[in-house]
């Protein structure tokens, strides 16, 4: 993976149209001379654009995972994007959509059907009947059971499981339609160029009685079986885990890379407590293969920096309980309660363990410090992605969440041709833009690494490598800061925040 920040956005929402040409689009806006983000992004994170872009999950519940939506464009326009563009796609291990060709051929069908034995029902995982106990001891990020009481076309009654909703069907990725399935998925995408995957809900994609179902022993030899298989066809991997910091640093060690999402929190409670000091102690034991992030498609994880819920006592967070309760309350005050309406139980938000809200409004659109942020973010060990309603500077979309009553979506804007213009003038994004270019082009970066002790209140960062350096140094109780780099002439150079 380039050692450069890259750019994670859906393919239609920025600047979009659904015509058929958004990948096209995106491609231009990326490389052609002139284009606002021309040469600013070492590679771009393709949120799911498979047939089809608008099911229950926003595209993560595929109908055909190998098929491009045409309205975006085709698989000859994602070979095109990767000529000029490092490009990363996802690939959903855990389930398949309910309107899929072989979930409808199974309900017509049943055990008749080819595909029978591929999605999980309750008897697959508990063959022998399962206790109050076995199902209490399944890790569920949302409430309620995994499971679905369903009526096939046939008349047939299954107990499905269903990790996220009903319309995405867990499969069973060790039966031979499961392993062919996502083989085939990995082939397509090598075909047509794409050289990093993320795998999402991976996690869960392993099902065993009287286990957790979520991260066991069993969950790493898959993940080490399928990044095998995409290894031998030239393609990295991204485990994509919302964890205890402590699971995230051991699942480190095991894949190619991983996402640092304690970052976010820690970052916010730095600025809002004005102290460091949870943040360094996490930067001296964080993971270095890692992609640094502030803001994805989704909410802000809590679960990330909080304690282990299986023994909080044990397993302590990285801030204390009852900061990590003020934090979220502190994003809701400086989003205006905005936040607030999103998260939680609130909007048919089902993700309890985050809240959801563009990260410049959670700092209460405070420029300086929001690229005070993202320069920490550049400056740790990584490779960064910076998500595209961030790169806008955004704001909480509340007519999208009042439309769709998904949390999630306040933070998935659609920017028309013309507000992405006029955001790309904006000098909160002009300075984010100069600031990843200096992050991509600057030579320290490629060099050594070093986080110096400090006051609490400071943290205070170098990067070296032979005569170039870079060195940056924030003040949380005053905000006083600075970020100082080597000019090509040898002379020292400071970034202007403002």
């Amino acid at each position: 993976m380039k050692n450069q920040v890259q750019l994670i956005t859906y393919v239609d929402r920025l600047g979009g149209r659904r015509d058929g040409a958004d990948l096209a689009r995106l491609k231009r806006l990326l490389s052609e001379p002139g284009a606002p983000l021309a040469g600013v992004f070492g590679g771009v994170h393709l949120l799911p654009f498979f047939h089809a872009i608008d099911g229950a999950d926003a595209g993560f519940d595929p109908i055909d995972h190998t098929q491009v939506d045409p309205r975006l464009g085709g698989w000859a326009d994602i070979k095109s994007l990767t000529e000029v563009v490092d490009v990363m796609g996802d690939v959903i291990v855990n389930h398949m959509s309910a309107e899929s060709p072989q979930f409808l051929d199974y309900s017509e069908k049943g055990d008749a059907s080819a595909y029978a034995g591929l999605f999980l029902t309750l008897d697959a995982v508990f063959p022998n009947g399962a206790t109050e106990r076995d199902l209490l001891a399944v890790y569920r990020p949302r409430p309620g059971l995994p499971l679905t009481y369903a009526t096939l076309k046939n008349g047939e009654r299954r107990i499905l499981w269903t990790t996220f909703t009903v319309a995405q069907i867990d499969i069973a990725v060790h039966h031979p339609q499961g392993r062919a399935y996502l083989a085939g998925i990995l082939r397509t995408f090598a075909d047509n160029g794409i050289r990093m995957v993320r795998l999402d809900a991976v996690g869960y994609a392993i099902k065993k009685a009287g286990g957790s179902c979520f991260m066991m022993p069993e969950t790493f030899d898959f993940i080490g079986q399928f990044a095998q298989e995409a290894r031998a066809l030239g393609i990295e991997v991204l485990v994509e885990i919302h964890a205890y910091y402590q699971r995230q640093i051991e699942i480190a060690t095991q894949v190619d890379w991983v996402y640092d999402f304690a970052l976010p929190p820690l970052v916010l409670h730095a600025f809002n407590f004005k102290t460091a000091a949870a943040l360094k102690r996490w930067i001296g034991m964080r993971p270095t293969n890692a992609l640094t992030v502030l803001d994805t498609h989704d909410g802000i994880g809590i679960i990330d920096i909080g304690a282990d819920a299986s023994d909080r006592a044990a397993y302590p967070g990285l801030v204390p309980p009852q900061e990590l309760d003020q934090l979220v309350e502190r994003i809701h005050t400086a989003s205006q309660g905005e936040s607030r309406k999103a998260t939680g139980a609130a909007a048919s938000n089902l993700d309890l363990y985050q809240v959801n809200c563009t990260f410049f409004d959670a700092m209460g659109r405070d420029e300086t410090a929001y690229l005070l942020a993202r320069a920490i973010q550049f400056f740790l060990p990584g490779v960064p992605q910076v998500y595209y309603v961030g790169l806008l500077a955004g704001h909480n979309d509340m007519d999208l969440l009042a439309r769709s009553q998904v949390g999630r979506d306040i933070n998935r804007h659609h920017y028309t041709a013309d507000e992405l213009d006029a955001d790309c003038r904006r000098p909160v994004v002009q300075r984010l833009i100069a600031l990843i270019r200096l992050r991509n082009a600057h030579a320290a970066f490629q060099g050594r690494f070093t986080r110096f002790d400090s006051d609490d209140t400071v943290l205070h960062l170098r990067w070296d490598h032979g005569a170039a350096w870079a060195e940056l140094r924030v003040d949380f109780a005053s905000l006083a800061h600075a970020l100082s780099y080597s000019a090509a002439d040898g002379s020292r150079s400071v970034f202007a925040f403002s």
